[in-house]
């Protein structure tokens, strides 16, 4: 090689170089109108992907917020799978993004999460669309039908599992409310029926959970990998039910599923084939995943606290005592009545922390707490560091139910609690999620005592997972 080409080939991988620490530098002092919070964007494109979904096998805050808070505050800035994202630990700051919905800030959630649920889930749908399929969730999920209808039903499930389980020498508690809640309410969603369906379903959205919240690469072998693959045959499933439906214009409606068909029906559909799909497959997942964790947790809880559970057993036995009936199902009055169940429920969902993080976008440049967060940004509402903050819950990581006590009932998302999310977002199954879990207790701790078997370890990467599981053994009451 000539000195003139080797001169020329030194200035391209100089030039090169200095192109890559430009853009490492923009990377890591990314552009803005205003002061930023504090953080590290971490690596170029990667940012702090890793340390994210760093497993964390306890309740308390994730060691990648608890550090970050730490160091820079309760407000940071970070990069997760490629996009900027302002985190926030702060409970005023949360309050006002929940608040101004649709004004400063929407609904998002990083592209990942959105080839997962669907780029017409209901999360992604804004204004007036996403209203309507409130409206019509509402219809399954809202008071009305829960006093008429799903009390019972959910009272009965809760019955024959507990009862079926008792029989067993022991049960792996976190499948077998998972598979009671997936059958309950996908046999309201979509009419399934376990006993004359096959297993296919339910082993789809298995395998979509082991990847829910897990490193994003779609690559054979991985769990996100498995995850897309069980959305793309759960979606196969639903598809062929909608084709079949369309198809029989003479068909009653039995279930959640032929209500959106009607829709679908109408002169001028509001909704799409795609949105009414997508929307059926998040309500299977969200409908029978995120209580059947709150349980398991709740019940390795009740393990762990006796007196909670003497607690408890004085409540819903008094409740069996004033029936003419002492084996007649859970009245809507009864659950009512609950309320020392509503503290413990309370508690459950504040420990589990189920939801990790709740997104949302900048509209355009919000001025907040003496920082600026540039349009487009995504902001990531912590739970966990509100619902674990010391200085607003007392000993944060003890199961105590009586700090609930003579506290307002929550109907809501406030500045210090939200399991349930908050403001226009605020979750249509909360009522359901409830009804479910107390209805579950009553059976419980009135027929039933158990013992732990064994597992009950948690992990959070950053979702909640139990990888050894949770298995019990039930047995009759004295």
């Amino acid at each position: 090689m000539d000195s003139m080409a080797y001169i020329a080939l030194c200035a391209a991988a100089l030039a090169i170089l200095a192109a890559l620490l430009v853009w490492a530098y923009r990377w890591s002092h990314p552009k803005s109108k205003g002061r930023l919070p504090p953080g590290s964007m971490g690596i170029p494109l990667l940012g702090e992907t890793v340390q994210f979904f760093a497993p964390n096998p306890t309740c308390d805050v994730s060691p990648f917020v608890k550090e970050r808070v730490r160091r820079y505050g309760s407000i940071f800035k970070t990069s997760i799978v490629g996009r900027q994202v302002v985190v926030s630990a702060d409970p005023d700051m949360n309050y006002f993004v929940f608040q101004q919905e649709g004004k400063l800030f929407e609904s998002w959630y990083p592209d990942t999460f959105t080839e997962i649920f669907g780029r017409d889930n209901v999360g992604s749908l804004h204004g007036f669309m996403y209203k309507y399929l409130k409206t019509l969730v509402l219809r399954l999920y809202g008071q009305e039908n829960l006093k008429a209808v799903l009390v019972a039903e959910t009272d009965a499930a809760c019955r024959g599992s507990l009862a079926a389980w008792a029989a067993q020498p022991s049960v792996e508690l976190k499948e077998g409310l998972s598979t009671m809640i997936f059958d309950l309410t996908a046999k309201k969603l979509i009419g399934y029926d376990p006993a004359k369906s096959s297993d296919s379903l339910r082993k789809n959205f298995v395998a979509f959970i082991r990847g829910l919240i897990s490193f994003p690469v779609n690559i054979p072998g991985t769990a996100y990998h498995e995850c897309m693959e069980g959305r793309k045959n759960a979606m196969k499933v639903l598809k062929s039910m909608m084709k079949e439906r369309m198809a029989d214009p003479e068909r009653r409606c039995e279930d959640f599923f032929d209500h959106v068909i009607q829709e679908l029906r109408r002169e001028k559909p509001l909704l799409t084939e795609t949105i009414a799909l997508d929307l059926m497959f998040v309500l299977l997942f969200a409908s029978f995943e995120t209580t059947a964790l709150a349980l398991t947790l709740g019940v390795r809880l009740l393990t762990e606290n006796p007196k909670v559970v003497d607690a408890l057993r004085e409540e819903h036995d008094a409740i069996a005592r004033n029936r003419k009936d002492p084996d007649a199902p859970v009245t809507w009055a009864e659950y009512r009545s609950m309320t020392f169940t509503n503290q413990v429920i309370m508690e459950m969902v504040r420990l589990a922390n189920i939801v990790p993080g709740i997104f949302r976008k900048a509209l355009q440049d919000v001025e907040i707490k003496g920082y600026t967060i540039p349009a487009g940004w995504g902001i990531m509402v912590c739970p966990p560091a509100v619902h674990l903050n010391p200085d607003i819950y007392e000993d944060p990581l003890a199961f105590n139910p009586w700090r609930w006590q003579n506290k307002p009932e929550i109907t809501g998302g406030t500045k210090h609690f939200m399991a349930f999310g908050g403001g226009l977002r605020f979750c249509v199954g909360t009522d359901f999620s409830r009804v479910l879990m107390a209805t579950f207790i009553h059976s419980l701790v009135t027929k039933y005592s158990w013992r732990t078997v064994k597992g009950g370890n948690i992990v959070r990467t950053p979702g909640l997972g139990f990888p050894d599981g949770f298995h019990i053994q039930l047995l009759p009451r004295n």
